[in-house]
């Protein structure tokens, strides 16, 4: 029981955080996705960068900084939602999960078409999507590939 609390309580924390950076509006969304393209060139290059420099790799690197953020995010919501699921022995828990990440998927977009400067996006809802589905396959990778190295275990015991 205090496994799946757990795991409810991480699908909550990922939904608030992406329901938080959504709630931003454009100013504050786009000086926090320049301000990490900066700070990872500066990283890379080992110094600061000049005025020009941030803004060249800021238009570079932007549109790629973005949706990997809304991949890799919505990844993570589908680990959980297909680990949470899969603790209720529910038939169709990968439909399940990739359909609830859908649907949060459309009720953010549309969240963020209320926040000032902010749009909705059926391309957003698609790469969140592809994201929660990406987590939920690498998630049952992994628990088939547990289960595989688990049985081989017990038959040379």
């Amino acid at each position: 029981m205090l496994k799946k609390i757990i795991k409810f309580i991480l699908i909550i924390l990922v939904m608030s955080l992406i329901f938080n950076f959504s709630s931003d509006n454009s100013t504050t969304s786009t000086k926090k996705s320049d301000g990490l393209i900066s700070k990872v060139g500066e990283i890379i290059i080992g110094r600061n960068l000049t005025k020009e420099e941030k803004n060249n790799y800021i238009n570079k690197y932007v549109i790629l900084v973005r949706k990997s953020a809304h991949f890799i995010i919505y990844l993570f919501l589908g680990i959980l939602l297909i680990s949470f699921i899969k603790e209720f022995k529910i038939n169709n828990s990968l439909q399940l999960a990739l359909l609830t990440s859908l649907f949060y998927a459309c009720t953010d977009e549309i969240h963020q078409y209320f926040v000032p400067g902010r749009s909705c996006e059926v391309r957003d809802v698609l790469i969140d999507t592809l994201g929660a589905f990406t987590g939920i396959i690498l998630y049952k990778y992994i628990y088939k590939l547990r289960r595989s190295l688990h049985e081989q275990k017990e038959t040379t015991c």
